[in-house]
Formats: structure tokens, C-alpha cells, sequence
């Protein structure tokens, strides 16, 4: 009896004693620096790795979906929440992990395959989402054969051509259902996409705000369209420093800030919904001392605080109304008729400059906006051509910005330096 009872206590399950050996040879190497493996010897440790990493976290999904007795005997909200805590990782992992383990003991194709090494848990992620996402209706013979090609594909393509070919599963092994089942399962997604649509606006309290939106992909496709093809054009200045930059070399998501803050700025408020009895519109309110000089403070019609200098330049944009306040507070001028130039105006200045004339710069004129460049139009200057500039926003920036002198190039450019 006491032989049993010592051979019960050491007993170890072959999984638990697996996981335990890779950590044990992981620990007899862990000194090694790989910098000094050959070409390779590199490319065969990271494959080696990358199957290995595949094998262990699929292990891992499937325990933890069936860790629900773990869960229950330490008080824990879920498996992923006790796991987190002993391993002080992230429990949001730990749950997807947790959702794929339980979804893999509906497609064992997809287990095994995670299982052997052939399939790699992103793609593992990928298949589960497209098979639980057929018809329920589908003869289940074909929900089979689906879930084969599927893992069969795995094998030649990475997670975004899987997923591609998840959605298109059909066409392959039910060509007289697809168009139908497809047709369906694109309304049922639409109505989902408007049912989750949501935009909110969250100040952070330092000058920005985090703008969050769901919105269908279709729309956000074609807003990412027109993103990107606001920033493409866009290359360095070559006229003394710039606070941004060379632009081309910033990261995407700052471009497309950047270029979603210039696509706002140049919606024609004639064509905005009209909203109290006139078309939607911002006002910046400024005392005529601030916006002469361009220093001090402005106050939108919405409740912000800014510089003169950046008052100044939303004058010379469309749907931005300035009001220009005496000492006393009155109101001295409430825009100004011909303050923005026309259509017309614009097309002409475009064809005339081609590009910014800022110098250095090559933003094309289509991304470019009017300004008043000889006399501005605070100073009572005129709205016509002569007087017309095509600028980047950028460079219009720094054309309202104290800080820079500007002085004019026999060809006509714009040369802007710091005030030294």
C-alpha cells in the first residue's frame, strides 16, 4: 500500500511533464546569444520556434477551455482571469486564447492541425471565425468538406488571404448555393454594421480629444481612401526647420491625423445641413489687437481656446466664420462677403501655381488652400488673384505663425525662416 501511494503521489501527466521539459531545455541554452548563428542556422531556429510557439499556444487554448474547474476552486471570475494573475499577463489574451480552445473542440480539422504544427494559431484564429461563420443551415457533409479546404488552404496562404478565402469558402464546395447564402449573409452583416455603428468624443484635457468610431467597412474604406490620398503627395520642405518634419517619413497614423484635420477644415459650408437657420458653421471670436498682431487668445462658437496666429489662418477657410470683437466687446465684423476665394478663384490660382509656393514644396495644388499672401485679408486686404496664394496646410500654418518671416524668391516662391 505504501508503494502505491508513493508511485500515485509522483505521478505526473505526460502533458504536464512535456511542458515542463521544453521550459527545462529552454533554460540549458538560455545564456546562447543566437547573434552568433550562421544565416542558417537562423532561419532554421525561427521556423523552429514560430512551430513550436503554434503547438504550445494551442495546448494552452485548449486548457483553458476546459479550466473551468480552476476557476471554480481559486474563486476566479474565469480561467483567463486566474491565469493572468499567476502569470501577471494579460487577461484579454488569455481570453481569446480561451475562446479559440473551446471553439476548436467544434473543428477538430483545426485542432489537429494547430496540434501537428501545419496550421499556426493566427491562422487557426482566421479559420474558426470563417467556419462558424457558414449558414446553419448547410448540409453538415459540407460544413466538412469546408472546414478540409479550409485547412488544406493553411497551408499555402497567411491569415489575410485565409481570411479572403474563408469568405468565399462556398463558392468552392456549394457553387449552386453561394451567390444565395452569400447575398444573405451580407444584409444580415450590413444590418449588424448599422446596428454597431457608433462615433464618440473623449477630451483628454491637454488639447486633444480621442475620436472613437465603428462605423461600417465599406465607409471606413472609402474614408481611408480619401486619407491616403490626401497624404500621398505630400513631400519634405526643403526651407529652413520643420516642427513636422520630413512629412513622408512620419507614421501613417500621423498622416492620416494630419490629413483628417486639412479634410475637415475644407468642407464648403454651403453644403452642410442647415442648423439654427443657417448653414452649419464655427465661429472664432477675437479682439481686433489679437488678430492684427497675432498674438494672444481666440475662442471658438464651440467653447475652445486658441492662439491668434491659428485664428488668423481659419479665416482663410471656408465654413470658418471670424468675429472680430472691439474693446469694449462689440462686434466690429462679422465676416466679410468676399473673404474666401471662389471656385473660380481657386481653379485659377490652381492652374497658375500648380503646386504650394512655399519653397521646396511639391504638395500638388489640389491639396493646397488659398491664402492671402501680400496683404492679408485682416489687414483689409483684397480677395483677388494678385493677391492669392496657393499653400499647403502646412505652409499655412507658418504663414499665420509669428515666429516666421517670410520674404519672396525671384520665382516667385515663398522662403520662410525662423525670427532670429
Amino acid at each position: 500500500m505504501c508503494v502505491m501511494s508513493t508511485s500515485a503521489a509522483s505521478f505526473e501527466h505526460p502533458l504536464v511533464a512535456a511542458a515542463r521539459e521544453v521550459g527545462g531545455v529552454l533554460d540549458e541554452v538560455a545564456g546562447s546569444d543566437p547573434m552568433w548563428l550562421s544565416t542558417a542556422d537562423k532561419q532554421a531556429l525561427l521556423v523552429e520556434v514560430t512551430t513550436s510557439m503554434n503547438k504550445l499556444a494551442g495546448l494552452r487554448a485548449r486548457t483553458l477551455a476546459s479550466a473551468g474547474d480552476v476557476a471554480a476552486e481559486t474563486g476566479s471570475r474565469d480561467p483567463a482571469a486566474w491565469l493572468a494573475v499567476e502569470t501577471r499577463t494579460s487577461r484579454r489574451e488569455a481570453a481569446q486564447a480561451e475562446r479559440l480552445g473551446a471553439a476548436l473542440d467544434r473543428w477538430t480539422e483545426v485542432a489537429e492541425g494547430l496540434g501537428d504544427g501545419a496550421v499556426t494559431f493566427e491562422q487557426a484564429e482566421v479559420l474558426v471565425r470563417a467556419l462558424d461563420a457558414l449558414p446553419e443551415s448547410l448540409d453538415p457533409a459540407l460544413v466538412a468538406k469546408a472546414e478540409q479546404y479550409l485547412v488544406a488552404q493553411a497551408a499555402e496562404f497567411g491569415p489575410p488571404e485565409l481570411r479572403r478565402l474563408g469568405r468565399r469558402a462556398l463558392e468552392v464546395i456549394a457553387p449552386d448555393i453561394a451567390d444565395a447564402e452569400e447575398e444573405a449573409a451580407l444584409r444580415a452583416e450590413e444590418r449588424r454594421a448599422r446596428r454597431v455603428t457608433r462615433l464618440t468624443f473623449r477630451p483628454r484635457g491637454d488639447g486633444t480629444t480621442d475620436v472613437h468610431a465603428r462605423v461600417p467597412e465599406h465607409v471606413a474604406s472609402r474614408l481611408r481612401a480619401y486619407l491616403d490620398a490626401m497624404t500621398s503627395p505630400r513631400r519634405a520642405a526643403s526651407g529652413g526647420l520643420s516642427p513636422l518634419g520630413d512629412v513622408d517619413r512620419l507614421p501613417l497614423p500621423r498622416r492620416r491625423g494630419e490629413a483628417f484635420c486639412s479634410m475637415l477644415e475644407q468642407l464648403p459650408a454651403d453644403r452642410l445641413p442647415v442648423h439654427g437657420g443657417s448653414a452649419t458653421s464655427v465661429m472664432v471670436m477675437i479682439d481686433h489687437a489679437a488678430l492684427r498682431s497675432g498674438l494672444g487668445l481666440a475662442e471658438t462658437s464651440t467653447g475652445e481656446v486658441i492662439t491668434a496666429s491659428e485664428a488668423r489662418r481659419l479665416a482663410c477657410t471656408a465654413g470658418i466664420i471670424p468675429v472680430v470683437m472691439g474693446g469694449k466687446g462689440e462686434i466690429l465684423d462679422l465676416g466679410r462677403a468676399r473673404r474666401l476665394f471662389s471656385p473660380a478663384q481657386r481653379k485659377a490660382l490652381a492652374v497658375r501655381d500648380r503646386r504650394c509656393r512655399a519653397e521646396g514644396c511639391d504638395i500638388p495644388a489640389a491639396w493646397c488652400e488659398a491664402h492671402h499672401d501680400r496683404r492679408p485679408w485682416i489687414r483689409g486686404g483684397r480677395t483677388d488673384l494678385s493677391d492669392g496664394l496657393m499653400l499647403c496646410s502646412f505652409h499655412h500654418r507658418r504663414a499665420h505663425d509669428s515666429h516666421y518671416q517670410r520674404s519672396r524668391l525671384p520665382n516667385g516662391d515663398v522662403r520662410y525662416t525662423w525670427r532670429t
